[in-house]
């Protein structure tokens, strides 16, 4: 895919008149991003061209302030991600990247359930990637929503390190409302700083390529302690009164399960007493769930910071694994 985008309009298929719409060449924060990207080699000419085609989308504005994680209780957020046929796709996936997959848990200690689990939950697998332009989406998040502007602002910058580095024209990625990317939605930050060039094509194409895009979510998760073979949370027994305040006061996890079991949570799985752990309460319709969220759990809400995200990874990684050792 990058050798075709390398081949699209670096000359000038993009080259829409700025004065045909608004662009954001002319924003009051512009020259925030180009005094840091001047510093990084870029020409201001350059810059400005590009931010002049970018677009304001409200709709990015309008998905961004309803994520389903807080709109969805435990239960309502399961249903949509823990089904069959997710599951089924991961299986056919795992199919046909079986070595890759394989390949990449040698390499990064990572096992392929979890890796499928992220392009299951993120993409199902390639398959809904986003039709944002990355451009318009960053630059809609990083002028125009001041919630988070610095941090748009700052993706945008690196999206442009990014466009250099791989060759590519800023107007022609796609990707989510957020300017996630590829099989597995990694903002550019996160490309700069974990995807990997997996097949030796000297390309990192994450976007085309589910070889490079299996590589880089493992490196991903190893870069950010993944511990092969321990577990990810522990059923728990509550002796006694606990205290409600002790549920859901963060994602990482601050107190040994020692510590926890003199509250009276004892965790269900044997797991030595000095782990780390955080407690867990998943309400649904159907009733509550509790979990102690391990270092592994951790590990994963660095994808995505929250507990919803990750226990439904944890889930459909379980159901995969499942239907892996069938076959």
């Amino acid at each position: 895919m990058l050798k075709r985008f390398k081949t699209m309009v670096l000359a000038g298929c993009l080259a829409v008149s700025t004065a045909s719409f608004a662009g954001y060449e002319a924003h009051p924060r512009a020259q925030i991003l180009i005094d840091d990207l001047k510093a990084d080699g870029f020409e201001e000419s350059y810059i400005r061209d590009v931010l002049g085609r970018a677009k304001y989308q409200q709709s990015i504005i309008d998905a961004i302030s309803r994520p389903a994680e807080r709109r969805l209780n435990w239960g309502e957020y399961r249903a949509i991600f823990i089904e069959q046929r997710r599951i089924n796709q991961a299986i056919q996936f795992w199919k046909e990247h079986k070595e890759t997959l394989l390949r990449a848990e040698e390499v990064y200690g990572v096992p392929p359930e979890i890796v499928l689990a992220i392009m299951g939950v993120e993409t199902r697998f390639g398959r809904i990637t986003g039709n944002y332009r990355v451009l318009d989406a960053l630059s809609t998040l990083g002028f125009d929503y001041p919630k988070r502007a610095d941090f748009f602002l700052g993706q945008l910058g690196d999206y442009f390190r990014l466009a250099r580095q791989e060759g590519v024209e800023p107007g022609v990625l796609k990707g989510s409302y957020a300017g996630a990317m590829g099989y597995g939605q990694f903002i550019p930050s996160s490309f700069l700083a974990y995807a990997v060039d997996f097949d030796g094509d000297q390309q990192r194409d994450i976007w085309g390529n589910p070889v490079d895009a299996i590589g880089s979510v493992a490196n991903y998760f190893a870069r950010h302690g993944w511990r092969a073979g321990e577990p990810i949370v522990s059923d728990v027994l509550l002796n006694g009164s606990v205290d409600s305040e002790w549920f859901n006061q963060g994602l990482k996890p601050e107190l040994t399960l020692g510590e926890w079991r003199r509250r009276g949570v004892i965790a269900k799985s044997e797991v030595a007493d000095d782990q780390l752990a955080t407690l867990m309460r998943m309400s649904s319709d159907q009733g509550d769930q509790y979990l102690l969220g391990l270092h592994n759990f951790y590990v994963i809400t660095r994808y995505n910071h929250s507990r919803l995200y990750a226990n439904a990874v944890r889930e459909l990684s379980e159901a995969i694994r499942l239907e892996i050792n069938k076959g």
